[in-house]
């Protein structure tokens, strides 16, 4: 499975960005979709997951100001991200877990500032 993130860039403050993920093959037997953020110096963190199920996990962190959807048609995962805060900088990564593998995007970064 191969993912391509995109959408990141530079927003002030409580601003909004979408990222998107699109994926290699049908995401529809993908167990889980997600997204994970790393800020520099810091380790890579979960930011949230759904399931093929479409049920939705979140970091505290972010409740209630992210929100993650499937697409199935489009074979691509978003992150609608609103109230941005400058602790989001960071660069957010896509993943899937499927056949027990973990698959990784490529990153993309999101800057918020102040």
């Amino acid at each position: 499975v191969q993912l391509q993130a995109s959408g990141g860039g530079l927003v002030q403050a409580g601003g909004s960005l979408r990222l998107s993920c699109a994926a290699s093959r049908s995401i529809l037997s993908i167990n889980i979709l997600g997204w994970y953020r790393q800020a520099p110096g810091k380790q890579r963190d979960s930011v949230t997951r759904i399931t093929s199920a479409g049920s939705t996990v979140y970091a505290d962190s972010v409740k209630g100001r992210f929100t993650i959807s499937r697409d199935n048609a489009k074979n691509t995962v978003y992150l609608q991200m609103n109230s941005l805060k400058p602790e989001d900088t960071a660069v957010y990564y896509c993943h899937a877990f499927y056949g027990l593998t973990n698959y990784w995007g490529q990153g993309t970064q999101v800057t918020v500032s102040s």
